[in-house]
C-alpha cells in the first residue's frame, strides 16, 4: 500500500542546508527519505530521461514524505553541466505526465509535486570521479595540510593538472584569476614562480571542490 503524502496546502519548501556529496541535491546522489514510493518514481524518471539521450543524465534525485521530487539534471558536453530551460521544461512535462499516470494506478501517490533544475554553477565536484571532466575550469579547493604537525585548513583556487590514480592523489596548478594575482600587480598575469608552483594532494585531504565562476 502506498503512503498519503500531506495536503497540498501544508506542504512545505525543505530547508536550505550547506549541500554535500551524495545529499540527492546539489551535492548529487539519490535520497528517498523513507518514501517507498521512491524507488518507482526514480523508474520513471530514468524511462523519461532515456529519449534525450546520452548527454543528459540524472545529477541528483530526492523525494519527500511531504510529496515533493526535486530532480537536477546533468548535461554532460555543457561546460557547467546545465542544460536548457527547453529541455529541463520538456522534461519535467513528460515526468509529470508520467507521474499523474502511475498515481492513477495506485503505484504512487497521486498529486505530487515536481522541481526540476541544474546542478548549478558552482556545483559540488566529486574527487576524484569529476576532476578530469572538468580539469579545463578553474575550481575552489578547500583541503587540509599539514604545517608543523598541525593540520591547517586551507582554500585556493586551482586547475586540476593531473590524477595520480595509484597513489590516490591529484596535482593541482594556481589558476591565473583575481584572487590569486597579487592585489599590486594592477592586474598582471601570475608570475613564473606561482605558475611553476604545484600542490599534489591525496584525495583524503581534499575538503570540498567547487567550480569557480568569477574570472
Amino acid at each position: 500500500m502506498i503512503e498519503d503524502v500531506e495536503p497540498i496546502d501544508l506542504w512545505e519548501e525543505e530547508e536550505e542546508v550547506e549541500p554535500e556529496i551524495g545529499d540527492g541535491g546539489d551535492g548529487g546522489g539519490i535520497v528517498f527519505q523513507r518514501c517507498s514510493w521512491g524507488e518507482q518514481a526514480l523508474s520513471i524518471a530514468r524511462d523519461v530521461l532515456l529519449p534525450f539521450g546520452d548527454d543528459m543524465e540524472l545529477y541528483s534525485f530526492k523525494t519527500s514524505p511531504h510529496g515533493y521530487i526535486y530532480v537536477r539534471l546533468d548535461k554532460l558536453p555543457n561546460n557547467f553541466g546545465c542544460p536548457s530551460m527547453d529541455e529541463m521544461e520538456e522534461f519535467s512535462r513528460q515526468y509529470k505526465k508520467r507521474l499523474d499516470e502511475a498515481g492513477a494506478l495506485g503505484k504512487i501517490p497521486e498529486d505530487l509535486a515536481l522541481e526540476v533544475s541544474s546542478p548549478g554553477a558552482e556545483r559540488l565536484i566529486k574527487v576524484p570521479d569529476d576532476l578530469s571532466r572538468f580539469k579545463d575550469r578553474p575550481m575552489r579547493v578547500s583541503y587540509i595540510e599539514e604545517m608543523n604537525s598541525r593540520k591547517v585548513e586551507k582554500n585556493g583556487i586551482f586547475f586540476m593538472e593531473s590524477i595520480d590514480a595509484e597513489s590516490g592523489s591529484c596535482i593541482w596548478k594556481l589558476a591565473d584569476v583575481k584572487e590569486n594575482r597579487d592585489p599590486t600587480s594592477k592586474g598582471r598575469p601570475l608570475s613564473r614562480k606561482q605558475k611553476d608552483w604545484r600542490l599534489k594532494l591525496p584525495y583524503a585531504m581534499v575538503k570540498k571542490v567547487t567550480l569557480y565562476l568569477n574570472y
